[in-house]
């Protein structure tokens, strides 16, 4: 089957389809591993149930302290409302007081077989939940957590009362739900592009004066390309297809604007002209589910379109920014230039997307690397560097290295999966269970907690894990007739015969796109990697050691470089000598072991001794501490608050006595759209909250609107310097060099202070610049002195009585020794200095730089 070719009709394209669909899901061929046992039934079955208690303590948590709140606070043991808690920034745009976490975890309940839980759920929602509050929200992440929740709800209610075992009185009341918030959704697609817009208003739509929303001009890629899932199955559920054309019409625009060059995509994109406002092209924050939802979508509906404008774009991804193990994310129209040194952990559901394309090998590779940066921080921090160091240190829980994990074993069958997957469960019930659930880890380096609890750990993180340790026999549904939305939510792949695609859905291939084995087919081991049963352990074992952790201590004083030069090339091994290089054959190395030897003792293949100095980089990027200092009344400069720099705008280091200006808080408080209050800005420093668009977006619009300064507040609650590292803020890719204003990053306990006292006495001074040059700071000086010796009575008169003077005492029995001995003598704390005013100070003598006259 895997091998099949389908080049056929229509139809036959859907039929293919859903054997994809299948075999994605869990029947492709399986392997024996080769570095390690397999795991025994027994153990299978132990961190199953394991998994179950873990779920059963954290919906448990959340039903007994949060419910109908729309999340959990684990470490306050209580609900999280929006308006009632410190504003997260665009966190908190997913909330809309609509018990969020209840819907996200509806067909979870299900999959792990909490059927009598999922009956009383669904009657809570249908009775408590109202869709029509006054509150604005995400429109993606309405769309993936709520209309998606709903939807697969439904389908598990829908599928229960066929069965004839449960929910016999359910009447498609989640339908009926979820369409009337397809409706709510729909006014955000009001734009002259078609593209939405990022927010809507559930009870005010956009437009209307009293939605507070409707203003902003950006949404990033993924926001408006991941709706097709849930709004064409919504139109085929319910029979209107108002929906489905929308989406549809959202992700034509993205595909006429992406690069024609290189066939990338950027990240951010103007919702009413469609120009990009981020070239940056990756495949993490920001434009991830764009790529997922375009394959998915083909199995999903059936549409060919979707599969080959997926195709292209895969494509473009394996030229420019996979380069194995790493995915780096490069400016799409100079695709060969790296826009950034680290990577964000959403990338990591890439290799469980190129497993339902059939590319194994890079899926191995991606998989091995992010599995060594969990080994060596406990989790995915939330940016890392390439050197695997930590960029971002949080990690708010989330499923997508678990998702990758599941599909990578259930392509291979390998157990070795089977323990990273246990790797996962361990450290999420050691370091994050709390007493009220589990707790986000706000940074990886500490292991301190974060007071959140996000709905997609109940509806993504348990389903993966589950199935991970799953047999068909324990599931209450085939898993192979669904579909994962990017939410884990359960789509039944038979809608693609619900309703043909839509008319004119056409993809314009503008060049014949080169095809490979898996363009049209489904992904086969055994054709990817005949009769090689350790074909998995053979590429992971090339990244086993990537990270340094697990490596045996490593004592040669030669570092190798293997040059493939030919046994006839001996003029580039000349100019090598030329340049001071020393090159020695493999066989002569005595170090170099029996089985090195063998394997590379080949000729043209030399080791390279290096001659010059190897520096090691710093374990952490040094950062210099600034302050934010509070120098107006009743302040006086005592309120001194911990601050982290810029990589761009003014260099503080540099200004000897800072920059001096009045507080004044952005309108929006994010700064990420329209300002709307230049003048009280104007010669003022700006307060911004981080979050929903990039630092640097932030700083040019507070410029611009005449902020001598911004000072940029942490919107993750509880959030300290005295318990999280400084970090510098970066860019966002572009030139920066148009920011001039100095701008500096106070985290949120700090900032709480900072804003309590604007809320308080409204004009409030601070100054901005290093912690070492903090106004009012004692600061030690040494004084450098002159002195000679002299007999008494040889003093000048005008020596004596003017000016300060030294008086070295020495005790007779000592004096003939004194001219030997004279700079054991002189030590601070044996000196005064005699004024004319004949009084006595002490003085600090500098022992490094002494000089005197005989």
């Amino acid at each position: 089957m895997g091998n099949r070719v389908v080049r056929g009709t229509q139809s036959f394209r859907a039929f293919v389809m859903l054997l994809a669909a299948v075999f994605s899901s869990g029947l492709l061929c399986a392997v024996v591993a080769q570095d390690g046992q397999a795991m025994s039934a027994e153990e299978k079955t132990q961190v199953r149930e394991q998994i179950l208690e873990m779920f059963d303590h954290a919906y448990g948590s959340y039903m007994k302290y949060a419910y109908p709140a729309d999340e959990l606070m684990p470490l306050s043991c209580r609900g999280r409302v929006r308006g009632l808690e410190p504003n997260r920034g665009d966190i908190d745009d997913s909330l809309g007081k609509f018990s969020l976490t209840l819907i996200d975890t509806l067909d979870t309940l299900v999959l792990l077989n909490r059927l009598e839980d999922f009956e009383e759920a669904v009657k809570k929602t249908v009775k408590d939940v109202r869709l029509d509050n006054d509150v604005v929200v995400s429109v993606f992440e309405t769309n993936i957590r709520v209309l998606g929740g709903l939807l697969g709800a439904h389908v598990m209610a829908d599928l229960l009362k066929q069965r004839g075992e449960k929910m016999q009185w359910y009447g498609d009341e989640l339908l009926h739900m979820a369409k009337d918030l397809g409706y709510r959704l729909l006014p955000a697609f009001n734009t002259t592009s078609g593209l939405p817009y990022p927010r809507v208003n559930l009870r005010y739509g956009v437009v209307n004066p009293l939605s507070r929303t409707g203003t902003e001009t950006d949404t990033c890629t993924a926001c408006a390309g991941t709706m097709i899932l849930e709004f064409a199955a919504l139109s085929r559920l319910s029979g209107e297809s108002v929906f489905e054309e929308h989406a549809r019409k959202a992700l034509d625009v993205l595909w006429e604007k992406r690069q024609r060059g290189s066939n990338l995509m950027g990240t951010v994109i103007n919702i009413h002209n469609g120009d990009w406002v981020r070239r940056d092209s990756g495949v993490g924050a920001g434009i991830d589910s764009y790529y997922e939802y375009l394959m998915k979508a083909y199995i999903l509906l059936g549409d060919n379109v979707y599969l080959e404008r997926f195709n292209t774009h895969y494509s473009a991804i394996m030229k420019y920014i996979s380069q194995p193990p790493l995915l780096l994310s490069v400016h799409m129209h100079n695709p060969t230039v790296n826009v950034r040194s680290w990577m964000d952990s959403l990338l990591a559901f890439f290799p469980g997307l190129q497993v339902l394309r059939g590319d194994l090998k890079p899926a191995i590779e991606t998989h091995e690397m992010l599995y060594q940066v969990t080994k060596q921080h406990k989790f995915l921090p939330e940016a890392f560097t390439t050197e695997f160091r930590v960029h971002w240190g949080q990690h708010p829980l989330r499923p997508e290295f678990a998702e990758s994990t599941y599909f990578l074993y259930k392509a291979t069958g390998d157990p070795y999966y089977l323990k990273v997957g246990q790797s996962i469960v361990e450290k999420l019930n050691t370091h994050t269970r709390v007493p009220c659930g589990f707790a986000a880890v706000q940074d990886v380096r500490t292991g301190a907690h974060e007071d959140r609890m996000d709905s997609f750990f109940l509806a993504e993180m348990f389903k993966y894990l589950y199935l991970l340790f799953s047999e068909k026999s324990h599931l209450p549904f085939d898993i192979d007739d669904y579909i994962f939305t990017t939410e884990a939510h359960l789509l039944p792949v038979s809608l693609s015969t619900a309703q043909p695609a839509c008319e004119g859905n056409n993809t314009d291939l503008y060049t014949t796109q080169v095809e490979d084995l898996f363009t049209y087919s489904c992904p086969s081991a055994q054709t990817l990697f005949p009769n090689n049963p350790s074909f998995a352990k053979t590429i992971r074992d090339s990244y086993k050691y990537l990270t340094g952790v697990g490596r045996a201590p490593h004592t040669s004083p030669v570092r190798g470089i293997e040059l493939p030069l030919h046994d006839t090339g001996m003029e580039p091994v000349e100019f090598l000598k030329s340049m001071g290089i020393s090159l020695t054959p493999l066989t002569d190395m005595a170090a170099a072991s029996s089985a090195s030897r063998t394997k590379d003792s080949q000729k043209g293949v030399y080791r390279v001794k290096l001659v010059a100095e190897v520096r090691h980089t710093p374990e952490e990027e040094e950062v210099v501490p600034h302050i934010v200092q509070l120098i107006s009344p009743p302040f006086l400069g005592r309120t001194v608050l911990t601050a982290g720099p810029a990589k761009f705008g003014m260099d503080l280091t540099k200004q000897e006595h800072g920059v001096k200006g009045s507080i004044v808080k952005s309108v929006p408080y994010t700064a990420c759209g329209h300002i709307e209050n230049p003048i009280e800005l104007q010669g003022h420093i700006a307060l911004a909250l981080r979050g929903d668009c990039m630092f640097a977006a932030k700083a040019r619009r507070l410029q611009e609107a005449g902020a001598i300064g911004v000072i940029f507040i942490d919107q993750r609650e509880d959030s300290s310097s005295a318990e999280t590292p400084l970090f510098q803020m970066v860019g966002d890719g572009e030139s920066t060099d148009d920011i001039t204003v100095p701008l500096v990053f106070l985290f949120s306990r700090e900032g709480a202070i900072l804003t309590g006292a604007l809320q308080e006495h409204q004009n409030v001074d601070v100054l901005l610049l290093p912690k070492e040059r903090q106004l009012g700071k004692e600061k030690t000086e040494k004084l450098n002195i002159k002195f000679r010796l002299a007999k008494e009575g040889e003093l000048e008169d005008n020596e004596a009585d003017t000016g300060t003077t030294i008086r070295l005492v020495l005790e007779s029995d000592v004096e003939s020794e004194a001219e030997g001995e004279m700079s054991e003598v002189v030590h601070p704390s044996t000196c005064t200095a005699h004024t004319a005013a004949d009084h006595q100070e002490p003085c600090s003598l500098d022992r490094k730089n002494p000089q005197s006259t005989p």
